[in-house]
């Protein structure tokens, strides 16, 4: 039997899938208890191999017997690789375990492994109920109302109900918008034959002289535009109605008409330009260069502004550049935030670094601005520049818009419109002063209990050098006084 090599280095999840691969094995095979214990610590390599030798020693001296069966050594390996809160903080991610942005199988998937690593039996019916609070509320509300037997049903209708949602959704933004203009292409299309029946009808009717009716045409209002000689159904500022998208209209009068055209007229002439070859050069404003009180335009500047995560008050940038959400490892630690793995681990590379940084962690973040309040999947790195950062993921879940000049970010959320300010440049800058004289200020401390900790050695060690001297003198005199009395003895002094 060969079974994996274990190293004893590494997180709770790789011991728990070592374990769960040799008891599969252990039950395949058919191994006796007997040899349990030889099989499993023969595949122990580096820090478990040092770590069974100690613990061996150890029993020996302490005269306990050694360790014989499975369950023994699964409860010695279980009291070194997993810390006793590990229990306590699987039942916190599942109780808090939501859908968010993940599909329904992975939020499945989630819910299922957590339950698995917590020893976690329950009946059906609860796991429903524990399934349900998690999904989306537009999702939740539909399957509700449907009849279903079991967790297999339920999930199987859930995922029925999201792909319909993907489809209104992709058909909402790509619903084409008519426009006059390409009302008047197509009466202008028309075949030939139709053309010259009407240009007959014209003659026929030209040929006939109708009567005048100047006197009665002036007598005639017009409850629109209060003129006389027509009437409303034909009066000439007629409102264009011009449909967009997501069931939206507005209305335009012939005033307004002629401009419309022009812009028409500009779409139509609209050239494709292919984005420029070459290394993009990355230009950011150093902390040094302060901009003056009239350069306050945000030209410059990135979406930057300030949010709450768990009552603290925290930096957000929302670049459209960034193909994931991404969060700091230092919020992260000091909010002590619940992490989780990352279903597909990747390596990061910043400028001027050789290896990158892998990617493997995931923490909800619990964003709130004003009324708007949101907990947002981000990705853990070592980021330095903001606590969070929102790109492409949050931009394309909320469909925001960005107004390039003012620099503001408008969305909606439940039913209500939101508009983000920036902050202005003299704000951002004043932010990155104070964050530096912090970081400094940390530095300097961290500095000052280094060269403590080094006074403290160095003491250390001369006290150690003079015991060893004193020591060394001690014994030395000791050895001259033995040698001296077993010469009296002999009498040779």
């Amino acid at each position: 039997i060969t079974l994996p090599p274990f190293h004893g280095k590494g997180n709770v999840e790789n011991y728990l899938d070592w374990e769960k691969n040799v008891e599969q094995l252990f039950s395949f095979h058919g191994v006796s208890e007997e040899i349990k214990v030889s099989l499993a610590t023969l595949s122990f390599q580096r820090h478990a191999m040092y770590w069974w030798t100690s613990l061996e020693k150890e029993r020996r001296i302490n005269h306990e017997p050694p360790i014989q069966y499975w369950n023994e050594l699964r409860s010695a390996l279980r009291r070194r690789h997993i810390p006793p809160y590990y229990d306590r903080e699987l039942m916190d991610k599942l109780q808090r375990l939501k859908q968010g942005s993940s599909s329904v199988e992975e939020y499945r998937k989630s819910m299922e492994f957590l339950m698995m690593r917590a020893g976690i039996r329950e009946e059906e019916r609860t796991t429903i109920s524990r399934f349900q609070s998690g999904l989306n509320l537009e999702i939740r509300d539909k399957v509700e109302l449907l009849p279903y037997r079991d967790l297999n049903e339920l999930v199987q209708l859930c995922s029925r109900v999201e792909n319909q949602l993907k489809r209104k959704s992709f058909r909402k933004e790509f619903t084409p918008s008519y426009s006059k203009s390409f009302k008047k292409e197509g009466h202008s299309s028309l075949p030939y034959p139709k053309e010259e029946k009407e240009k007959e009808k014209e003659k026929e009717k030209s040929s006939f002289k109708a009567p005048s009716k100047e006197s009665k045409s002036s007598e005639i209002k017009c409850f629109k535009c209060l003129g006389r000689g027509h009437i409303a159904s034909q009066c000439p500022t007629k409102k264009t109605m011009v449909l967009k998208a997501q069931d939206h209209y507005s209305s335009l009068d012939e005033a307004t008409s002629s401009s419309s055209s022009s812009e028409e007229e500009a779409i139509d002439s609209e050239e494709e330009i292919l984005p420029c070859e070459g290394d993009l050069l990355l230009v950011r404003r150093l902390l040094n260069n302060q901009p003056s009180d009239l350069d306050q335009s945000q030209r410059e500047n990135l979406f930057q502004t300030k949010c709450k995560v768990l009552e603290n008050t925290c930096s957000l940038i929302v670049d459209g550049g960034s193909t994931s959400n991404y969060c700091s490892t230092k919020l992260v630690d000091k909010l002590a935030l619940t992490t989780k793995p990352h279903p597909k681990p990747y390596r990061m590379q910043w400028i001027n670094e050789e290896r990158g940084t892998v990617v493997n962690q995931q923490a909800s973040i619990p964003i709130s601005i004003g009324k708007y309040k949101k907990e947002v999947l981000c990705d853990i790195v070592p980021l330095e520049v903001s606590h969070v950062l929102l790109g492409r993921p949050w931009q394309f879940d909320k469909k925001t818009i960005h107004d390039g000049l003012t620099n503001k970010i408008s969305f909606q959320h439940l039913v209500k419109k939101f508009v983000w300010c920036p902050l202005s440049l003299s704000q951002v800058n004043e932010d990155q002063l104070k964050l530096k004289a912090k970081k400094d200020e940390e530095e300097k401390i961290k500095k000052k209990q280094k060269e403590k900790k080094r006074k403290e050695f160095s003491l250390w060690r001369e006290r150690r050098a003079r015991y060893k001297k004193t020591l060394t003198l001690v014994s030395s005199s000791f050895f001259w006084c033995q040698i001296k009395m077993a010469m009296e003895d002999e009498h040779l002094l």
